[in-house]
Formats: structure tokens, sequence, C-alpha cells
């Protein structure tokens, strides 16, 4: 796949993907977008609500590995047990991963090393990153997952709704309702009116959040217990 790898407006970076120039993260800037969507929105909330429990993590879309390397900082912080799997069908090479700027970004060069691990662990097999954080890489398509563990929390980065409508159908999120603990979130940055109308019809509770910079509003979606 044709990549190419710019600059957001945080100064941070992210990755067009493809002919269509698919962006993996907000070009109003890639890191504080994440920090928000999935670490202040999503992980903290889930933590808060049951301190002292460790936490089950799927991602859809492992891309440019920002997100899990969010995961891991907070957790090794926080000492907050971390079980960590995601799914990316193209993951991007390490020549690509190793020319992105987020242990920079967050002045902590100490991260590179770790960073560089997460990209570089064995597919399909559990990594130990450190004693709070495992990881599992699986080149699979979602369509095509089935999880072996039902897990507390969804990171779902998947691209645009008008890219990929098929991620974003009531059908899917019956499947992602599936995965979830009774009580667990998805979260998600997209908040269409449709993508809303699919997750109630699949069984979600859902609410809205205040969103990253330039967006008014994300999903917060819970399997109702």
């Amino acid at each position: 796949m044709l990549r190419k790898i710019i600059l957001t407006e945080d100064g941070s970076h992210t990755v067009l993907a493809g002919e269509k120039k698919l962006a993996f993260h907000s070009k109003h800037g890639a890191l504080q977008e994440s920090a928000h969507v999935y670490i202040h929105s999503a992980f903290d909330f889930v933590t808060a609500a049951h301190p002292g429990k460790g936490v089950k993590i799927f991602e859809m879309g492992f891309g440019t590995g920002l997100n899990s390397l969010l995961t891991y900082k907070k957790a090794t912080e926080n000492n907050i047990h971390v079980d960590y799997t995601t799914i990316e069908t193209e993951p991007l090479t390490g020549p690509e991963a190793r020319s992105l700027n987020y242990c920079q970004k967050l002045d902590r060069p100490d991260l590179q090393p770790v960073f560089d691990e997460l990209h570089d662990a064995t597919w399909e097999t559990h990594a130990v990153i450190n004693p709070f954080f495992t990881l599992r890489k699986l080149k699979v398509a979602l369509e095509d997952y089935q999880p072996s563990q039902l897990v507390d929390l969804i990171y779902y980065d998947a691209f645009s709704p008008a890219a990929q409508p098929e991620l974003w159908s009531k059908e899917m999120f019956g499947k992602l309702i599936s995965f979830l603990e009774p009580g667990g979130i998805l979260i998600t940055y997209c908040s269409k009116g449709d993508v809303k109308r699919a997750m109630k019809a699949a069984g979600f509770k859902i609410k809205k959040v205040p969103g990253p910079l330039y967006k008014r509003d994300i999903i917060r979606a819970t399997r109702p217990i």
C-alpha cells in the first residue's frame, strides 16, 4: 500500500494511506486526538470505575502504534495491568514506524525502545513488554476475527464510514458488542447519526462525550449489564 508520513497541526506525525490518502489520525493533531479519545475518554474512564483492576483491551487497527504507546505509558505510570490485543492487515514497515516522532513529541526519548518493541513484536504471539503490559498483534480482518476472551474496552479506530462503511454497520456493531464484558465500553472518534443509530440497533447504550480539538463530540458506547 502506498503510504506517506506527514506532520499534523500539533507537530506529531500521521500516515496517509492509499490513493485516497486516508489519514490514520486527525490532521488537527494525531497525538492530542489519541490522548483525548482513547486515553482520557476511555482508558481513564474505565480504570477510574474499577480501581485496582487490570484492563483487557481490543484495538481495531494497530496502525501507527500510537494508541498502544499511550496506553503503555499510562498503564506503567499507574501500575495498571493491561492485556492489549490489536489487529492490523497492513502493518507499517520497520523504517516507517521508526520515522514516527511520537516519543520526541512526548519528550520521552526513553519510550523509543518501547515503541520500537511494540512494532517489532512477533505477530500472532503474546509479547510481554513489561510486567504491566502484554501485547498480542494479529494480522486478520475484523470480519474474520473472534476473540479468545471478553474485553473491558474496545478502541474502535477504523477508517471513516465513508471509506469503510461495512465496519460501521449494525451487523458489525452486533459483533463488536459480543466482544465486551457486560458493562464494557467501546470508544470511537466518529459520532455520525448513522453510526449512533447502528450502535443502538446492535444493543449499545451510547453517550456523546466532548471531542478533541475541532471535534464537538465522540461516542462512548456501553454494553448493558
